[in-house]
């Protein structure tokens, strides 16, 4: 178990960030969470989290190396939430690319990014004209990024995010999403939530994963093995 060990989360209202917080303290993590809306303070306050006002769309370097300074961990889990392609743009990659820079800057090796299962491979399959292949650019690039990086990261990759709870067990799968070279059906692209966090919680806490991308659906493999 982690002891006296802080993550900062960015993104820290969001779905997956408000269930990872708890994870993350239970398993004796300090978590500092971000937020943009200073009306969300409370939320993240009852997660365990410590709220941190701080909008990542603006914020520039040195304000967020300010903001992980003597943190283990930074985990980026924000996103502009689409429909807007230049917001998509700014959020998803322009402020992830300065939280890397800023991570490196205040001597936090340990970087953890929510990405999606086919941002490796989407954006040379998608219709430029589609809506959605704004964010799959970003992500792509964001995640691409990372990788060039001298940062200890991990890239989780999960499917279509459900509300299921978590059961701990994966469906590892290429950059194409599919699984043994087979295009999985609808049915079994999903990745809850929950599970999305017991896997930011084991990647760090254990530190797995290191220097690898993660893409997963839910299945049957225990996560401690799918993510070794």
């Amino acid at each position: 178990m982690a002891q006296d060990k802080r993550v900062v989360i960015l993104g820290g209202h969001g779905k997956v960030a408000m269930l990872a917080a708890p994870k993350l303290v239970s398993a004796g993590w300090s978590v500092d969470s971000l937020i943009r809306n200073p009306d969300h303070r409370d939320d993240v306050a009852a997660t365990g989290a410590a709220p941190v006002v701080l909008d990542i769309e603006n914020a520039d370097v040195d304000q967020l190396a300010e903001a992980f300074d003597g943190a283990d961990a930074v985990v980026f889990s924000a996103g502009a939430g689409g429909g807007n392609p230049a917001r998509t743009r700014a959020v998803d990659l322009e402020a992830a690319v300065r939280s890397m820079e800023a991570a490196e800057q205040a001597g936090v090796t340990r970087y953890v990014m929510v990405s999606y299962v086919r941002a490796e491979t989407d954006v040379d399959t998608l219709d430029k004209e589609s809506s959605f292949y704004p964010y799959a650019e970003a992500k792509h690039h964001a995640d691409a990024h990372l990788r060039g990086t001298a940062l200890d990261w991990t890239i989780l990759g999960p499917g279509s995010l459900t509300q299921q709870p978590a059961t701990r067990r994966l469906q590892v799968v290429d950059g194409a999403g599919l699984i043994d070279g087979r295009r999985p059906d609808a049915a079994e692209v999903g990745a809850s939530r929950e599970n999305v966090a017991e896997a930011i919680t084991h990647v760090l806490t254990a530190g797995a994963a290191v220097r690898r991308t993660v893409n997963f659906y839910d299945g049957e493999t225990p996560l401690e093995e799918a993510l070794a």
